[in-house]
C-alpha cells in the first residue's frame, strides 16, 4: 500500500473524489491538486454549493425528478404537454431528455428497470405510481423513453402489460441507425432493429 503524501484531510477529499464517476485514484488526485490551487476560485464556491444542495434537495412527488423544490420545475411548468408522460428510468435520462429538448411533456422517473439478476423487482420501482398517473382522463400518451437494453425492454414490455386497461397510447422510442452514423460500423443488432421499424419517405 502506497504510503500517504498528505494529511489525512487530503487523502479523504481525494478518496471522496475517487468514488465519483469517470474519475480514478490518480483523477482524483489530479482534481484534489486542481482545487487546492484554486482554493478561493473553485474549491470555496464549489464547497458552499455542496452544502446548500445537501440542506435543499428534494425529490419530487409527482415525477421522481431532482430538485430544490416540491413539486420540481418540470412539474410546476404550466405549458408542458400534460397529456403525455415521458417515462425514463433515472433523473440523468430526465435531463439529458430536457438538453435536447426532444419533448414538452411531463416525465416519470422509475428509478431503475427491472433486472431480476440484481433483485429488482417492480415493487423496488415507481411503477403503480406510473399506473395510477397514467389513469388520469387527462393523460392520452405514455412514451417509453427506456434503455435498449435487455433489463429496459423487459421493463417496457411489463409497464405495457399494465398500461392496457388505461386508454392511453403507449408508445417507445425508436431504435436504428442514429444521426451521422455509416452501416458498416453498425452492430447486427442496431441495423435489424433500424429495417424493423422503417418509415416513409
Amino acid at each position: 500500500m502506497p504510503a500517504a503524501v498528505a494529511g489525512p484531510e487530503i487523502e479523504r477529499l481525494i478518496q471522496l473524489l475517487a468514488r465519483l464517476p469517470g474519475l480514478g485514484p490518480r483523477s482524483a488526485r489530479r482534481a484534489a491538486l486542481f482545487l487546492i490551487k484554486k482554493r478561493e476560485q473553485i474549491m470555496a464556491p464549489l464547497a458552499a454549493a455542496v452544502q446548500t444542495a445537501l440542506e435543499k434537495i428534494e425529490i419530487c412527488n409527482t415525477c421522481g425528478n431532482v430538485d430544490t423544490q416540491n413539486p420540481c420545475t418540470v412539474c410546476r411548468d404550466v405549458n408542458r404537454e400534460g397529456a403525455i408522460i415521458v417515462v425514463v428510468a433515472d433523473v440523468a435520462d430526465l435531463w439529458a431528455l430536457e438538453r435536447a429538448h426532444a419533448v414538452n411533456a411531463r416525465y416519470h422517473v422509475l428509478g431503475g428497470t427491472l433486472s431480476p439478476l440484481d433483485g429488482i423487482g417492480p415493487q423496488d420501482l415507481t411503477i403503480d405510481a406510473l399506473v395510477s398517473r397514467a389513469h388520469d382522463p387527462a393523460v392520452k400518451e405514455v412514451i417509453l423513453a427506456l434503455n435498449a437494453t435487455v433489463d429496459g425492454q423487459t421493463t417496457a414490455h411489463y409497464i405495457t402489460d399494465l398500461l392496457h386497461d388505461a386508454g392511453v397510447t403507449v408508445t417507445r422510442l425508436a431504435h436504428g441507425v442514429p444521426v451521422g452514423g455509416e452501416l458498416d460500423y453498425l452492430d447486427e443488432g442496431t441495423l435489424s432493429a433500424a429495417i424493423r421499424q422503417r418509415t416513409t419517405i
